[in-house]
């Protein structure tokens, strides 16, 4: 997946925050304000971190209300200090306040998410393995999830079930065993998927010789330990990509990189992460 979200899609989704979060309507904001008040203020970042998201608070905006007008100081995937101005606003008091929560949410959980990203990238900058996401992301939120990643300088594992064959254990204890499940797979494959690759997940060094002989393109190294890790990379031996998979931490990554493997895949990423504080100041 590229950076961007297609324009319909991400209308889609902001939409349903928005018709989540208004209800009938902003009882509290119509009560105070008239259509006449104009409000002006900024996005303040409240902790150092990365930015991301603040294109998707202009759509909200837009959608909203097109007269609040957003000048974007600092733009998505940069680092970002707490007191930093990241954007100013100005517009209708009443837009403004009934756009600010669903606004604030994806701006905040976007950064919380490239931020953590950006950690784990930092710490393996000087390797060749790249950090990988997965579907552990918020149900209906998976592309914001997965763009916050991108900008946060991760790659993107597959974001469906249709973008990649991923045989894991259960797909293997039911076939009977690993070689029978990509066997399926490739007839499967050849008459409906032809370019999409096959990964295998593998829990033993028996299991990674098992796969090293099949036609895949990625063994998956599921908690395995630093040696057995190690191994593995030397019985593949480049033959096809590595994965390792499986409780990864900012302690353990560098480690886990160091044995060779290709990617690391971290569901911290999307599934535990601290949204980074960020607040909309406003006065009219």
């Amino acid at each position: 997946m590229n950076k961007q979200i297609p324009d319909e899609t991400l209308n889609q989704l902001i939409l349903s925050a928005l018709k989540e979060d208004i209800g009938l309507e902003d009882i509290t904001t119509n009560a105070i304000f008239q259509q006449h008040n104009i409000a002006v203020g900024y996005f303040l970042a409240k902790a150092n971190g990365i930015v991301a998201g603040i294109d998707v608070v202009k759509k909200v905006f837009s959608l909203v209300d097109e007269r609040i007008n957003i000048e974007v100081l600092i733009p998505d995937g940069s680092k970002v200090k707490k007191g930093d101005i990241i954007a100013n606003v100005n517009g209708p008091a009443i837009s403004l306040l009934t756009a600010e929560r669903v606004a604030l949410n994806f701006i905040q959980r976007m950064s919380g998410i490239a931020t953590l990203t950006n950690k784990y990238v930092e710490i393996l900058k000087d390797t060749n393995t790249k950090i990988l996401d997965t579907r552990k992301t918020v149900p209906g939120l998976r592309l914001i999830d997965k763009l916050a990643v991108k900008l946060g300088g991760g790659e993107n594992h597959r974001s469906d079930l249709s973008e990649l064959f991923l045989i894991k254990d259960n797909h293997i204890d039911i076939a009977g065993s690993l070689t029978e499940a990509v066997n399926r797979c490739l007839k499967y494959k050849e008459t409906k998927y032809p370019k999409v690759k096959i990964e295998v997940e593998t829990t033993s060094l028996d299991l990674v010789r098992e796969a090293i002989k099949l036609p895949v393109d990625i063994i998956m190294l599921d908690n395995m330990t630093i040696p057995q890790m190690t191994e593995a990379v030397k019985i593949i031996n480049g033959k096809c990509k590595t994965e390792a998979s499986g409780g990864i931490n900012l302690d353990t990554v560098r480690n886990i990189a160091l044995t060779g493997v290709d990617y690391i895949s971290i569901g911290a990423l999307t599934h535990s992460i601290s949204a980074l504080d960020i607040s909309l100041e406003l006065k009219v």
